[in-house]
């Protein structure tokens, strides 16, 4: 994680989501339950016909009015249902079987669909067995659908959100000019995030590795943003401890590198006590994922400067 920008930091949204992040696995009966009261809600409120831009009543015998009427749900009703399929997925950490479930939507004008597939996108890239010219390939894929995610809806916290992830992981492959040079874009589309929904704790954990990365700046990047900027960006690690934090106390534990990034935070700024009570809140993390047992590693080797 030293040096720039986020190679491996940003591996779920969450949230998100929310972001996006944190969710959970549902029951089989919230699933019914819950998929019955869309087709409920569809059908009473009489959106269907509006969904499909419908002329007036007067214009259709009641017959084709009915099956365009029955089409709409459908329609209606596969897009939550597969949404909430690739959640399910998701919070099981089924990355393959996810990345395939979206890719049959990669075409979609929805930008529901577009920042999942951008999000299992860089989340298969980030698999130990990707090799690395598939994993570019990847990175790359999934910016153009967090990108065509924000041009549908620039309304979407979400798409705001992966859309400043991947820009910087494509910027991993372009240089320490080009990183440093998005990283104010960068950030702009993480507060925009934020602004949006201000509970999304993944979006408040990148905005403090941001401030993190900022702050260890090495010289020679400081240098290179100098060239770039008038007022190269900067950051403190308090700014960067504010951002963790606030993370925690919107949605405790509930990211294994929110925990780490805490205790690397307090090391830098020399409050060993702290430290160590956040490293060790990390090393009990149970780990799910892959970046989970990378962060439990890290942890444990970071345990071993305090002895």
């Amino acid at each position: 994680m030293a040096g720039f920008f986020w190679t491996q930091c940003f591996n779920r949204t969450f949230a998100y989501a929310a972001w996006t992040k944190g969710i959970r696995i549902r029951t089989a009966n919230r699933f019914y339950w819950s998929s019955a009261r869309r087709v409920a809600n569809v059908l009473n409120s009489g959106k269907a016909a509006f969904l499909l831009g419908l002329p007036t009543l007067s214009c259709l015998t009641y017959g084709a009015y009915c099956r365009l009427q029955h089409s709409a749900v459908l329609l209606a009703l596969e897009k939550e249902e597969v949404l909430e399929q690739a959640d399910y997925l998701y919070s099981c950490a089924e990355t393959h079987k996810l990345y395939q479930l979206l890719l049959q939507y990669k075409d979609s004008d929805n930008a529901e669909f577009l920042w999942r597939l951008a999000r299992v996108s860089r989340d298969v890239s980030e698999l130990p067995e990707t090799k690395e010219g598939l994993k570019k390939q990847l990175m790359y894929e999934a910016f153009e659908y967090a990108k065509k995610s924000l041009e549908k809806d620039d309304k979407c916290f979400a798409a705001h959100k992966w859309y400043a992830i991947c820009l910087s992981d494509v910027g991993e492959y372009e240089g320490v000019k080009v990183k440093i040079g998005n990283s104010i874009k960068i950030r702009e589309h993480l507060e925009r995030a934020l602004e949006l929904n201000p509970k999304d704790a993944t979006s408040l954990h990148i905005l403090g590795y941001w401030c993190f990365t900022f702050a260890e700046l090495p010289w020679y990047q400081r240098k290179v943003a100098a060239v770039i900027f008038s007022s190269p960006p900067t950051s403190t690690y308090e700014e960067a401890l504010q951002f963790f934090l606030k993370a925690e106390q919107v949605d405790p534990n509930f990211y294994s590198k929110n925990l780490l990034m805490l205790g690397k935070t307090y090391m830098a700024m020399k409050d060993e006590q702290k430290a160590l009570l956040w490293l060790n809140k990390a090393k009990d993390y149970p780990p799910r994922t892959h970046e989970d047992k990378e962060v439990h590693q890290e942890v444990v080797d970071l345990l071993k400067k305090f002895r």
